[in-house]
């Protein structure tokens, strides 16, 4: 049997070792435009001046041998066959499958922005190539204007921070990380950013470029305020890595590649995980899919029955948080609480008719193994009878025979 997975990130490599795992003599082949396996998340880390390439592999260094993985490195895929089960890679060479894994992952979006795509100083931050080409140009730019207040915007700031810059952040939103963060939360961390000399734009975005040739210095905003511009990063979003996938009957949305809580697309033995969903899986998820999709590949039935690893961890300038499955988007028909103590450790719970669906930590994360507990369980927290900050694990001790969670008031 032949597994052929395309994509070598959090997905595509867990799938392989559980694969390894289960099929001890099979044979597995791996595709990616990367040269390297490393991790996206902490991509940063190198623009920042603490890991090397080698520090960001998340694998051991030698997990092509141990795996015995056929890697055809720094190769794409521009063609697949699901009718013949063939793939056709980039140098017009054919590979066959049996089984195949498509976690191809996602690219920086570019908004249409004129110039913006032909622009010379102009680059995203989703590759070890983004990296290096910001790299690269560091010693000879001044300003710096980072399009995007999410994870990876913010990210690249925090990377940007040792090298002294004249840095700018523009976001639509009306705070930074707003998909994570609420108001409190997103103030805590662009006050501290502030601090570090980085200019924030918020509410706003960039309308059009001023260009001097092929690049752009200067960035008009939306409401008519002028940056200055040496180097332009783009944080605007992503896009799945699903261009080769037409005209291969493999059924994709406007997000990405459809597949199911197995990983099962709509052709017979073809597989799908990771961020080519166009869901935006952050790690864990992208993680246990790629598990998923591989004992399935396997024949061993299993299904991601955990969509709630929604948790989102962060720690900016020394500054943790934390942010737990649904925290925005939510009616008048939640409840919410929240605590902030005179050290600034913020805590916020959104909860209905009894469960906690939601919650915040920010600064002191030591309630989180609880909270996660609650809400993966949807645990019915509307017998205890003391504040929800203060629940703990033995506010539970009673499981009944169908191992449900219920609640018993303690004899004194």
């Amino acid at each position: 049997m032949r597994y052929v997975v395309i994509g070598a990130s959090a997905a595509g490599i867990n799938a392989i070792k559980t694969v390894r795992e289960l099929r001890k003599d099979d044979e597995i082949v791996l595709i990616s435009k990367d040269k390297d396996i490393y991790s996206r998340c902490i991509l940063y880390h190198h623009l920042k001046g603490i890991r090397n390439l080698e520090q960001l592999c998340f694998v051991e260094l030698d997990f092509i041998e141990k795996y015995r993985v056929d890697w055809k490195k720094g190769r794409a895929v521009i063609h697949v066959d699901s009718e013949t089960q063939r793939i056709t890679l980039d140098d017009n060479s054919v590979v066959p499958y049996d089984r195949l894994l498509i976690a191809s992952g996602s690219h920086s979006f570019f908004p249409p922005i004129q110039g913006l795509k032909e622009a010379k100083n102009v680059v995203g931050f989703r590759d070890f190539e983004d990296v290096l080409a910001i790299e690269r140009v560091l010693p000879t730019v001044e300003h710096i204007v980072v399009m995007g207040g999410g994870l990876v915007g913010i990210d690249v700031i925090a990377g940007l921070l040792p090298h002294k810059k004249d840095v700018m952040l523009v976001e639509m939103g009306d705070r930074m990380l707003p998909i994570q963060l609420d108001a409190v939360s997103a103030k805590t961390y662009q006050d501290a950013f502030e601090k570090e000399g980085v200019k924030q734009f918020y509410g706003t975005g960039i309308a059009s470029l001023k260009m001097e040739g092929e690049r752009v210095v200067g960035v008009i905003l939306q409401d008519g305020t002028e940056l200055p511009c040496d180097l332009l990063i783009c944080c605007a979003g992503v896009r799945s890595n699903v261009e080769f996938l037409e005209n291969s009957g493999i059924l994709c949305d406007r997000f990405g590649l459809i597949y199911d809580a197995h990983g099962k697309t709509n052709k017979e033995n073809v597989y799908g995980a990771g961020d080519v969903s166009g869901k935006s899986p952050i790690w864990p998820v992208a993680v246990k899919e790629g598990i998923i999709a591989a004992y399935n590949m396997c024949g061993i039935e299993k299904s991601l029955d955990d969509f709630f690893a929604s948790k989102s961890t962060m720690n900016f300038l020394g500054i943790p948080t934390l942010s737990l499955g649904k925290t925005y988007g939510y009616d008048d028909t939640y409840q919410v609480e929240m605590s902030q103590d005179e050290k600034g450790n913020y805590k916020k719970i959104i909860h209905k008719d009894g469960v906690i669906h939601g919650a915040l930590l920010q600064g002191d994360l030591s309630y989180a193994g609880i909270l996660t507990q609650l809400i993966r369980e949807k645990i019915d927290v509307s017998k205890v009878k003391k504040p929800l900050f203060d629940i703990d694990y033995s506010d539970f001790f009673h499981i009944t025979d169908n191992f449900e969670f219920t609640y018993e008031k303690r004899e004194n």
